[in-house]
This record gives structure tokens, C-alpha cells and sequence, in this order.
């Protein structure tokens, strides 16, 4: 067992990606704050903060590479010197090499936590999703300790079906401050004129990586309809592109390349929100969307498509409105909310309403709870 106690309790984080560090960083505070030592491993694509160690090890996105082995290695030789308390894990293939890797550090009794942020079987998901996914997570479970689950479909599916014990947290929590203080109408103003955008057109904003799952494809076939009857619709992208300006390509042979902006990633998103008049999404997997809990917190009415995560935050005609993966519905939704501007104040009014459920403040009392136990 445990010789030489050290006197501070360690806590290690890992991801596959250290862009992950953004939805860890106030849970690390919070554990620094409470006097434990902090570590993260990560691939090191960029600098983690707040922590007191930090270890880039080559984590890949596919089971299928040899430097997962390397990974597994390299981080069994870190957990086996640095002794932890708790090993907090997130993202599949981190997940699955640090559970590995954390065998023998667990018989000796350090405690494992993996958050799910959205399984990638589902109702709904590709067969081979779940012939391939399916398998490796239930067996993982067995090397968990404690397994978080952010969305209602994942948490029925896991208590019901894993192995060890299964918790629901609504999601990684956003921060109510980063909301204020609100846009004035005339800072609302001069954003717009920076972005092109004039006082009364209709803006759209999409926060997401450009990528096949985000399916901002769909976003760029409905505004072309809505464009061919009023040009003063617009539609906001903010997220890296992940297919080589494949989406700009489609906006310029749908000639809606005016109407489109392609705003690479932004590190001002509640102010882009707060500056808009319609949140959209068009996904078709996610876990618990935080691009949509922040339209909630900017007050938005939403139209997003039916997928897991999304359908929990919207409830259809309450904050705004859930669609099928087609066109047509999806462009009546936004319509009656663009004609209509006492229901569009009336959605408003109960996205932020809703949103307080999923402030970091709650979230972080709940995880520390979790720590704690």
C-alpha cells in the first residue's frame, strides 16, 4: 500500500487533446483552491493552465494506432511514480489507455472517475458505432470507479447495462459571468458593423467546429431558400475548419457566400450570441451541446435538429424548436420565429429561465461531491 504518504492529495486529469483542458479548468480550480496537487496529461497540442505538472503523452483519436501503445506506456510509468488519489478522465481513447494504464494504481487504491461526454452509441447511431464503441465501454466500466454521464439517454443506458457506479451531471457547466455585463444596444451595434452585418438584418449563429457530425451543410441548404425571398437573413459560423473550406466551397456554388460568415474560432462567443437573434443547430451526435447552453444563458430561442443532448436542452415550443434532418422543417421553424417577434421574446424569456440548471456553480458542487466520496 501507500509508504511515505505525500502530504497533499494528488489529482490527475487527462484528455486526449489539451484544447479539453477548457471544460477542466474550473474543476481544477477548484481542486487547487481546496489544497490538492494538480497534474494533466494530454497530446500537448498547446499549454495547459492552471495546474501544478503537466505531461504530453501521444495519445491518438484511433483505437487502431501504435502510439496509444506508446501512450499506455508512457502514462502507466507516470501513475505509477506520482501516486494519485484520483485519476479524473475524459474523451474515449484517452479514456480507454489511461484506464489501462491505471490498473495496478487502482488495486492500490487510487480512485478512477471517467466522464462520458456522450457515447457514440446512441438510439439512432450507425451499427458499427455500437459493435465497435459498445463493447470497449462496458468492458471499461469494469476498471471505473465512478462513471459521469451528462445526458438522460446515456445515464438509463450505463446504470442499466455497466458495471460499476453510474452518475448524471448536466453537462461540464458554463459560467453565468462570462454573460455580463450584456451587450448594450450600441455595443450590439458596432459588433455587427465589424462583422459586415447591418442593424436590422436577421442573424443566425452556429458556434461549432465546421466538421461532418456538426453538419453545418444543412444550415447552408436552408439559407439559400430563405436568401432567394429576403437577403437580409445571415448565418454565423465560429468554429475551426476541420474540412479544408469544403463549406465555403458550398456557400460560393449556392451563391450564398454574402450571407454566410466564416468566422474561424472566436474567443468572444457570449458576445457573438448576445449580438444575434436565432441560435441554430444542426448536429448529428452530441453529448450535452455547450454551444447551446450558452445560447440559452444569451437569452436565444433555439431550432436545432432532434439529437441526443439537444433534445434534453429544448424542449420544442417552450425555447424554441426541435426539427428532423430535413430542410423544409427546419426553415418553417426559423420563418415562424423571424415573423413573429413577441414568440420569439416569449422562447427568450424561458431559455434563460432554463439555462440556470446548468451553471458551473451547481456543476462544480455536484463533482466535488463525487471527489469528495
Amino acid at each position: 500500500m501507500h509508504q511515505n504518504r505525500k502530504s497533499s492529495k494528488k489529482i490527475l486529469f487527462t484528455s486526449h487533446t489539451a484544447n479539453f483542458q477548457k471544460f477542466n479548468r474550473p474543476f481544477m480550480h477548484m481542486m487547487s483552491e481546496k489544497g490538492w496537487e494538480v497534474h494533466y496529461a494530454s497530446m500537448g497540442e498547446e499549454e495547459i493552465l492552471d495546474c501544478d505538472k503537466s505531461f504530453v503523452v501521444p495519445f491518438t483519436r484511433s483505437p487502431f494506432r501504435l502510439s496509444n501503445i506508446t501512450a499506455y506506456r508512457q502514462l502507466k510509468k507516470i501513475i505509477n511514480q506520482e501516486d494519485y488519489d484520483i485519476i479524473h478522465t475524459h474523451t474515449p481513447m484517452g479514456s480507454v489507455v489511461t484506464r489501462l494504464a491505471a490498473k495496478k494504481a487502482r488495486k492500490n487504491g487510487t480512485k478512477i472517475i471517467y466522464t462520458a461526454h456522450g457515447f457514440h452509441f446512441f438510439k439512432g447511431a450507425p451499427l458499427l458505432n455500437w459493435l465497435i464503441y459498445y463493447p470497449v465501454e462496458r468492458l471499461m466500466a469494469r476498471h471505473t470507479d465512478t462513471l459521469i454521464t451528462i445526458n438522460k439517454e446515456d445515464y438509463h443506458r450505463a446504470k442499466k447495462q455497466f458495471k460499476t457506479n453510474v452518475i448524471y451531471m448536466p453537462g461540464v457547466g458554463v459560467d453565468p459571468k462570462r454573460f455580463k455585463p450584456k451587450l448594450t444596444a450600441k455595443q450590439k451595434l458596432e459588433l455587427r458593423k465589424s462583422l459586415g452585418l447591418r442593424k436590422d438584418d436577421f442573424v443566425m449563429i452556429y458556434p461549432a467546429e465546421l466538421n461532418k457530425n456538426k453538419n453545418q451543410t444543412l444550415l447552408l441548404h436552408v439559407l439559400h431558400e430563405i436568401n432567394k425571398e429576403d437577403k437580409s437573413v445571415h448565418l454565423l459560423l465560429a468554429g475551426k475548419d476541420n474540412l479544408n473550406g469544403y463549406h465555403k466551397k458550398l456557400a460560393d456554388k449556392l451563391g450564398v457566400a454574402k450571407n454566410v460568415h466564416f468566422l474561424g474560432y472566436r474567443s468572444d462567443i457570449p458576445q457573438l450570441l448576445q449580438m444575434s437573434d436565432l441560435s441554430v443547430s444542426a448536429s448529428h451526435r452530441e453529448g450535452l451541446p455547450v454551444h447551446l447552453i450558452e445560447a440559452m444563458f444569451a437569452g436565444l430561442p433555439i431550432v436545432t435538429t432532434k439529437c441526443r443532448g439537444a433534445t434534453e436542452l429544448v424542449e420544442d415550443g417552450v425555447n424554441g424548436f426541435v426539427v428532423g434532418f430535413d430542410q423544409q422543417e427546419f426553415l418553417q421553424k426559423i420563418e415562424k420565429i423571424r415573423r413573429n417577434p413577441s414568440l420569439s421574446r416569449q422562447l427568450s424569456k424561458q431559455s434563460i429561465k432554463l439555462a440556470s440548471q446548468y451553471d458551473i456553480k451547481s456543476i462544480l458542487s455536484m463533482a466535488e461531491k463525487v471527489y469528495h466520496e
